[in-house]
C-alpha cells in the first residue's frame, strides 16, 4: 500500500523530439498548438484533457543532455516562445503551460519522461484527488477506480462515490463500514504485518547490538501495525531487543529517509527496515554503512546484496484481479476485502545468505503456522511503550478484528512517539 500514487491520463498534449527530423518536429509543434487553440476537432466537447478555461498544457521532450544535446537549443527556443506568447495574453485568453523535459536522446529515457507527461502521480490528499477521479470518469470512462492513498478515502472518495453512484471505488487501506459508507465504495488491504512479524524474527536473531530501526512515513494505523508486528516478532526470539521508530512526515522524502537511517546507525542500530513509498534510500544507506536491512513492498535484495535479510512483500495481483473480474462480469462489488499470507495477498522475500540457519528455521515455522491459521500476532499481554496494557493477558485479537485497523499505539520496546 502506498499512499499518494494515483495514475491517470493527465491530459497533456505530447510532443516528442526524440530522433525526429527537424521539419517534422516543427510541424508537429504547430499542429499541437492549433489543435489546442480550439480547432474543429476540439469543438465536439468543451475541452479535451489538458485544457481548461485558463490553461492549455503542452508536453514536450528534447535531448537537453546526451549525444544530441545541441538540439537542446531548440527546446530552449520553444520555452522562450511560449513565455513570450503568455506575456502577450496566451491563446484565446488561455495561458500555455509548456512542460519541456530532457529525454537524453535515449529511447528508454524518452518512454520514462513521456510517462511523466501523460500520467499523474503523487496527487495530494486534497480536493485535487477529487478532480483527478472526476477526470478519470468523465474523460476516460472509468467504471472502477483504485484510489490508493490513505487520505483519499474520507472525504474525497466518499464524495465522488455519491456523485457517481454507478462507478465502483475500491480504496487501499480505508476502513469501509456497512450502513455508514456508500455501497459502491469499499476497501481492500493485506495483512502485511504477518510478513513483518516473520521479518522481525529474522532481525531479532541476526542483530548483534539488539537495536533495530524502523523508518516510517506517517503514524497511521497500517504503519503502526507494521512497526508493532516487526518488533513483536523480534522480541519473540530476543526479548530485550528494541526498535527505534522515526517518522519522516510524508511518503516520499528521500533526504529525510537517509537522515533518519544514518541517525539510527550512529546510535548503534544494526538492522533497519521501513514503511515509505520507496525503500531504496533506506536499503542503500544501510548497505553503505555495512549494517543489515529488511525490505518492504517488493524484494530489494539487489540494492543491498551484502546486508539484505528478507522483507515483507505485497502481491497486489490477487486483489486487483478479483475486483477487475467482478466488474467485468457484473458480480456484486466486494466492499471489504482482506487477506494475508494464506490468501496470497502478501509474502516474504527470500532469505539473504547472511541469515543464520536457526533464524530461517524459526521464521519458517511461524510462517507455516500462519498459513494454517494456527498463529496470532496480537495476543496478550501486550503493553504500549508508555506501560499501558493494550491487550490483556490471555486475550487474543485475530487478524480479522477491525479494531486492529484503528491501531493508535506503539508496543513496549519501540522507542518513538506518535
Amino acid at each position: 500500500w502506498s499512499r499518494n500514487t494515483f495514475q491517470t491520463r493527465a491530459g497533456v498534449i505530447g510532443i516528442s523530439m526524440w530522433r525526429t527530423p527537424r521539419c517534422q518536429r516543427a510541424s508537429t509543434t504547430a499542429f499541437a498548438i492549433a489543435a489546442a487553440s480550439g480547432g474543429s476537432a476540439f469543438a465536439e466537447k468543451k475541452y479535451d484533457p489538458g485544457a481548461s478555461d485558463t490553461e492549455i498544457k503542452i508536453g514536450h521532450t528534447v535531448p537537453y543532455s546526451g549525444p544530441a544535446s545541441a538540439y537542446g537549443a531548440i527546446g530552449r527556443g520553444h520555452v522562450a516562445f511560449f513565455k513570450r506568447l503568455n506575456d502577450q495574453g496566451g491563446i484565446a485568453g488561455r495561458k500555455i503551460n509548456f512542460i519541456s523535459l530532457d529525454d537524453g536522446y535515449s529511447a528508454p529515457k524518452t518512454v520514462e519522461v513521456v510517462r511523466q507527461l501523460v500520467e499523474q502521480e503523487k496527487v495530494p490528499e486534497t480536493t485535487d484527488v477529487q478532480k483527478t477521479m472526476a477526470s478519470m470518469i468523465e474523460q476516460d470512462g472509468a467504471t472502477l477506480l483504485f484510489p490508493t492513498s490513505f487520505g483519499y478515502f474520507d472525504p474525497h472518495m466518499l464524495r465522488m462515490a455519491e456523485k457517481y453512484p454507478k462507478v465502483r471505488f475500491a480504496h487501499c487501506g480505508g476502513l469501509w463500514t456497512k450502513g455508514k459508507h456508500p455501497m459502491n465504495t469499499g476497501s481492500y488491504f493485506g495483512y502485511i504485518d504477518e510478513a513483518q512479524y516473520v521479518a522481525g524474527i529474522v532481525a531479532g536473531m541476526t542483530t548483534k547490538s539488539g537495536k533495530l530501526g524502523f523508518v516510517a512515513a506517517k503514524p497511521i494505523p497500517q504503519v503502526l501495525r507494521n512497526i508493532n508486528a516487526f518488533t513483536l516478532g523480534a522480541q519473540s526470539v530476543n526479548p530485550k531487543v528494541t526498535t527505534q521508530a522515526i517518522f519522516t512526515g510524508d511518503w516520499a522524502l528521500p533526504v529525510k529517509e537517509a537522515e533518519a537511517t544514518n541517525s539510527m546507525i550512529a546510535q548503534g542500530v544494526d538492522v533497519v527496515t521501513c514503511h515509505v513509498d520507496s525503500p531504496k534510500v533506506v536499503m542503500e544507506t544501510a548497505e553503505r554503512a555495512g549494517i543489515f536491512c529488511s525490505g518492504y513492498h517488493c524484494n530489494q535484495a539487489a540494492l543491498a546484496p551484502k546486508g539484505y535479510l528478507t522483507g515483507a512483500e505485497w502481491n497486489w495481483l490477487t486483489v486487483y484481479t478479483q475486483h477487475v473480474k467482478d466488474a467485468q462480469s457484473g458480480a456484486p462489488f466486494k466492499n471489504f476485502v482482506r487477506g494475508g499470507l494464506k490468501e496470497g495477498f502478501v509474502k516474504t522475500s527470500p532469505y539473504g545468505a547472511m541469515v543464520p540457519e536457526g533464524a530461517r528455521k524459526q521464521a519458517d515455522a511461524i510462517k507455516a503456522a500462519m498459513l494454517k491459521d494456527e498463529f496470532e500476532i496480537f495476543k496478550g499481554e501486550i503493553k504500549d511503550n508508555t506501560g499501558k496494557v493494550i491487550i490483556a493477558k490471555g486475550a487474543v485479537m485475530k487478524q480479522t478484528d477491525v479494531a486492529l485497523e484503528g491501531m493508535n499505539y506503539l508496543v513496549e520496546g519501540v522507542i518513538g512517539k506518535i
